[in-house]
């Protein structure tokens, strides 16, 4: 089967599309809504954002993309990221980020690391990675000793859960764009009170519209199509052939389909959990008809 069938059409993606939530970003009045939508209050930026912003301090150190960068007129600063796939690095790649974007922020010869400005990260996940039901995952440093003393230190990392539950602990216009993001439909902004929602749906629906846009979408799957297949000619991944691979995501979705537990499911395949866990992942986006074929590139792709 040609794997090119199953590229989604622009006008059918989901804002948890990373490549539809960076180009509806790109659009600083429609960020700024967003911001405000998370943080509750206010938020001028200074300038339009930056998408794809790459951060590198050293060529013999890993860079990072972030997926949209920008700075308030307080010079406060906002990286957001989407992640639609989990992973099990994510906290630690907010550390990451953190620290990249604070050596970009102090200029060589600055002995006074106060100038060092406020930062948030904000990652928007389409799954609940700490598993307490919550919308919103708020962190900063506290005393574990004094909790009521804060560190100051001026950084936060913000993880949004699309799937929460708490919906009387946060507000409204949060959860009706959270459950906009895995669903950006018509029906879903005309359901929302949310004047913010609505334009980002506006500007949602501007982009897949926009023909230049469907060009380069097209362009960036077939450049990510490309990457794929140099990736199976090497022939495995993490000791698992792909065929071989592609009959482990069968024989789980069947399993999964059937009531079983991760755990259960592993223990049957004798396989490591966090690999099942996160073939399950996939799949329940495909359920109840899955593309096992599909399932087996998206795992592919979050193992590279």
């Amino acid at each position: 089967m040609n794997s090119k069938q199953h590229i989604v059409p622009l006008k059918e993606l989901n804002l948890s599309d990373r490549f539809l939530f960076d180009e509806v970003m790109e659009d600083r009045a429609v960020y700024q809504d967003v911001l405000e939508i998370i943080f509750g209050k206010e938020i001028s930026l200074l300038d339009p954002p930056q998408t794809e912003k790459e951060l590198r301090v050293s060529p013999l150190i890993r860079s990072v993309r972030m997926d949209v960068f920008a700075m308030d007129e307080d010079k406060s600063i906002y990286n957001t990221e989407m992640q639609a796939v989990r992973k099990n690095d994510l906290v630690h790649r907010s550390r990451y980020y953190q620290s990249l974007i604070d050596t970009s922020l102090l200029a060589p010869g600055i002995p006074n690391y106060n100038v060092l400005n406020q930062s948030f990260i904000v990652i928007i996940m389409t799954f609940d990675l700490f598993g307490y039901g919550k919308y919103i995952y708020t962190f900063d440093y506290r005393c574990q000793e004094v909790p009521e003393c804060a560190l100051g230190d001026g950084t936060k990392k913000i993880f949004l859960n699309t799937k929460g539950k708490n919906d009387d602990e946060v507000s409204k216009e949060l959860t009706e764009f959270l459950h906009y993001i895995e669903d950006s439909t018509d029906v879903t902004a005309n359901a929302a009170k949310s004047e913010r929602v609505k334009r980002v749906h506006e500007r949602v629906c501007k982009v897949k519209l926009n023909e230049e846009i469907g060009v380069k979408y097209m362009q960036a799957w077939e450049e990510k199509y490309y990457e794929r297949q140099a990736g199976r000619e090497e022939g495995r991944l993490e000791g698992i052939e792909e065929g071989k691979l592609e009959t482990l995501v069968n024989l789980v979705c069947k399993i999964w389909n059937k009531g079983f537990t991760v755990p259960e499911i592993a223990d049957l395949l004798e396989e490591k959990e966090a690999v099942i866990q996160e073939i399950c992942d996939i799949a329940a986006r495909y359920a109840p008809e899955y593309d096992i074929e599909r399932i087996t590139i998206e795992y592919l792709q979050i193992c590279n």
